[in-house]
């Protein structure tokens, strides 16, 4: 096979390919070709010619001869490297001389949910290149490949299919879209919700698809998912089954990488959670270690949080959000003073209180009013100590997993209210210089940030500056919502920070400098808030309260601090942004009792710095993303109490979760085929049994402890896994998308230096970042059709011509594009260069 002459190219000349073993298999397959046609083992060029609109080869009938011998190569080739068992490699043995060195590559293993596609094959190819020319330098390399099966990922798809044949039957028969929205928008009139344009016609509905994609059945189905995977739809019904994904993908990928010519030892090869028993013990020492060493403690702290799953939803356990943080905000506590109208039904209930977040408790001096979205739903919140909280029901719900409202997950809502309820209600705001101030209301405000109610403060919001302008110019305005005069009229400008540049009324100065108009000049007050919010906090000066004449920077903590001391304010959290758990519910912040991954503690984070400064990036920019991610990731939530994993040895209730059991595992990579049997799942009746690996045998292969006393484990076998890692480790190249930067990537440099604190020798030494991969120029997508597995690509490009394009689909960090015409002539070009020997 032509594998090899993509690496080749980086490399020298093609008279160097000629050299390797494989080469006569092309001309004995040309042969055999070229005495079945007339014409030789190839159709001529001008049966090569671009198709015809009609689909029609011009000059003839469709011809993938020359495919079809690049495949018929393949085969073959990759037939005498398995009984020759090519890429199967070893530590020398001792007194064995190694003259060349060692390469050991490797790539994060790949989570089956589903099959391999051209995005993971872009990043193993510069993987298998890698390795593919320290081969033909003639080192030892070692390329192992395993497969990752923790988490929520797989158990939410079982699930999910399940759901779908309960309640559609097997084979499923979906209800049609049209149908199904259509009986969304008579259930919406029934409940008075609907237009009167939607009632008088329910057939015509507004929806966000399009009515050929509505004509298609329910949206991403899993049946459909596991359809669209070429899986016989007489076997979907047997993925109700976790484990049954466990037995059916990784075998899967591991065909499919192998008919792209990767070379893979694939006696090193594994799956991850507990159903392989010795990766299993692996695991559980990895985190015995870290636990004695005091890097893993129980705590109670904020995480995102799936209220479905009833646990902590981290990156791999989410559909959407990945990377997303919990944002803190402070809750500023405005008390109403006086219950009337709607309101009214509240006298009993306690003292109320309006809670509107805010990110600069240090301007809460400044305040002049209340802002609330008019045609915003809000509610009146049974909160702790005799309290009722004014929020929206998803700041409730937040809150309520925060333990500030009285049971955990479940908000009481006492009173529905709009926001136009709340217009002109009094509020006593703390810090504030007016003893009373007046909700107010504005067009702008998010509901799905915050709490819907937001603090007022002109002098330095630029937002805020406009709209209190606007109501305060426009009678219209203030008659429009129900607005007094004496609501508005009397409030002005506070000045509370000097600012350079901008004097003590920032947001007043920049408005005008702009020449912003109204409230709705959204570009230009972003502009403006872009100029004087980061300024103000790190060159600002306090005019008032106490802290005059202190920086902002220096005093916004401590008055944060004291407002929460006070009873003036609550702290609270939330994701930053929309994140989507695998099981399909919108996560929340929740304070949980769990394990945590102390990373960010001081000593830990300065030793992981000093293993980033030793690290081959390859990219100035890949870098920077390290040091970025060094600088914020802290406690990170490493149990789980449901889904797929290894048990937390200490604490059996909880399972890893799937980036925390993923982080070390390279080094298990060097001694899996002597456990396992070349069995993936480490089934295989072997020389040895997964309870003999106990922590004490770990510790002297990887830590380089005593062997323990009686230890079950043959002594042969012991030194040879001893001596296997010695060799192998540390590993010389990584590769992965970029995303990974953000997780896994620093996680592993994090545990390496945990785990090996004083042997630098054992930390990795390269981590090549790569950017996604686009098809021809637009994102892959299954819903647009824009789509190619890996196995699709082989079988329509050949194996060469697929890593021929992957080559030239790009390098570095930015998005690289495979184009199926370069595909195409590779085809041309390989068959033309070898038909030419």
């Amino acid at each position: 096979m032509l594998a090899n002459l993509v690496a080749s190219t980086f490399i020298g000349s093609s008279r160097r390919v000629n050299s390797l073993p494989w080469v006569p298999l092309i001309r004995a397959c040309a042969a055999a070709q070229s005495s079945s046609s007339a014409t030789g083992p190839f159709p001529s060029e001008s049966a090569m010619a671009p198709p015809a609109a009609d689909g029609k080869q011009e000059g003839g009938p469709a011809s993938h001869a020359r495919r079809d011998l690049l495949l018929e190569i393949q085969g073959a080739a990759q037939k005498k490297w398995e009984a020759e068992k090519v890429f199967q490699v070893d530590a020398p043995a001792p007194g064995q001389k190694d003259t060349q060195g060692k390469f050991f590559g490797n790539f994060p293993y790949p989570y089956m949910n589903g099959v391999l596609h051209l995005g993971h094959a872009f990043s193993i190819s510069k993987l298998e290149f890698a390795t593919a020319y320290h081969r033909l330098c003639g080192k030892r390399v070692l390329f192992p490949q395993g497969f990752h099966c923790t988490g929520m990922p797989i158990k939410a798809c079982a699930d999910k299919l399940d759901a779908e044949l309960t309640k559609y039957g097997v084979p499923p028969k979906f209800p049609d879209a049209e149908e199904v929205a259509a009986a969304e928008v008579a259930a919406a009139a029934a409940a008075g919700e609907a237009t009167a344009e939607e009632v008088k016609d329910p057939t015509k509905f507004a929806g966000k698809k399009s009515k050929a994609a509505a004509k298609t059945g329910p949206a991403n189905t899993q049946w459909d998912i596991l359809a669209q995977s070429d899986i016989p739809t007489s076997e979907i019904p047997e993925f109700r089954s976790p484990d049954h994904w466990l037995r059916y993908f990784p075998p899967l990928a591991k065909e499919h990488l192998a008919m792209i010519g990767c070379g893979i030892d694939w006696r090193r090869s594994f799956i991850t959670t507990d159903r392989n028993p010795f990766y299993d013990a692996f695991v559980r020492w990895q985190f015995w270690t870290l636990y004695r060493l005091g890097k893993i403690v129980k705590d109670k702290r904020n995480t995102i949080f799936s209220p479905l799953d009833k646990q902590p939803c981290a990156d791999h356990d989410r559909a959407s959000g990945e990377g997303v943080n919990p944002q803190e905000y402070t809750l500023v506590k405005m008390e109403v003073l006086e219950l009337n109208g709607k309101l009214s039904v509240l006298q009993s209930q306690g003292r109320v209180f309006l809670l509107a977040a805010t990110l600069r408790p240090e301007t809460m001096v400044g305040q002049t009013n209340c802002w609330a979205l008019p045609d915003g739903r809000y509610g009146a919140y049974k909160g702790l100590n005799n309290e009722v909280y004014v929020v929206t029901e998803r700041a409730a719900l937040n809150l309520s997993y925060q333990e500030k409202l009285p049971i955990r997950g479940q908000p009481e809502c006492l009173l529905e209210l709009s926001g136009q309820d709340l217009i002109g209600v009094p509020l006593r705001a703390p810090n504030a210089v007016h003893e009373r101030i007046y909700v107010l209301p504005l067009l702008t405000i998010l509901t799905n940030k915050g709490t819907g109610i937001v603090t007022s403060v002109p002098s330095d919001s630029p937002d805020d500056y406009m709209a209190l302008l606007d109501l305060k110019k426009k009678p219209k305005l203030r008659e429009k919502f129900g607005v007094q005069d004496d609501w508005v009229m009397p409030f002005e400008v506070i000045p509370i920070i000097d600012i350079p540049g901008y004097g003590n009324k920032a947001a007043q100065v920049v408005c005008e400098e702009l020449k912003i108009q109204s409230q709705n000049d959204t570009a230009k007050l972003a502009e403006a808030k872009k100029a004087v919010y980061l300024k103000g906090f790190t060159e600002g000066v306090m005019e008032i309260g106490k802290y005059a004449g202190r920086k902002v920077s220096e005093v916004k903590g401590i008055i944060k601090e004291e407002m929460l001391a006070s009873g003036g304010a609550l702290a609270y959290s939330e994701p930053e942004k929309v994140v989507i758990s695998r099981s399909g519910d919108e996560c929340v912040v929740a304070l949980t009792d769990q394990w945590y991954l102390t990373y960010g503690e001081e000593e830990w984070q300065a030793l992981t710095k000093r293993a980033l400064e030793d690290l081959e990036t390859y990219s100035d920019d890949a870098r920077n993303n390290f040091n970025h991610i060094l600088g914020w990731l802290k406690w990170w939530a490493c149990s789980r109490s449901f889904g797929l994993g290894t048990r937390v040895p200490w604490d059996e209730q909880f399972l890893i979760e799937s980036l925390s059991d993923s982080t070390i595992y390279m080094a298990y990579y060097c001694v899996a085929h002597l456990l396992q049997g070349d069995d993936m799942y480490g089934q295989t009746q072997n020389r040895v049994r997964p309870e003999d690996m106990t922590n004490e045998v770990w510790d002297h292969i990887f830590l380089g402890k005593p062997a323990p006393a009686n230890c079950a484990v043959p002594p042969e076998l012991l030194a040879k896994m001893k001596q296997e890692f010695e060799y192998w480790y540390p590993f010389d190249l990584r590769v992965s998308g970029k995303d990974l930067i953000g997780n896994h990537l620093t996680m592993a440099l994090y545990n390496h230096t945990a785990i090996w604190p004083d042997q630098p020798g054992k930390w990795p030494r390269a981590i090549r970042c790569n950017g996604h991969l686009m098809l021809n120029s637009e994102k892959m997508s299954k819903s647009k059709g824009n789509f190619k597995t890996l196995k699709q690509a082989v079988e329509e490009f050949s194996a060469d011509a697929t890593r021929w394009a992957l080559a030239d689909a790009g390098d570095g960090m930015d998005d690289a594009n495979f184009e199926t015409t370069i595909a195409n002539a590779a085809i041309l070009r390989i068959t033309k260069e070898f038909s030419a020997d």
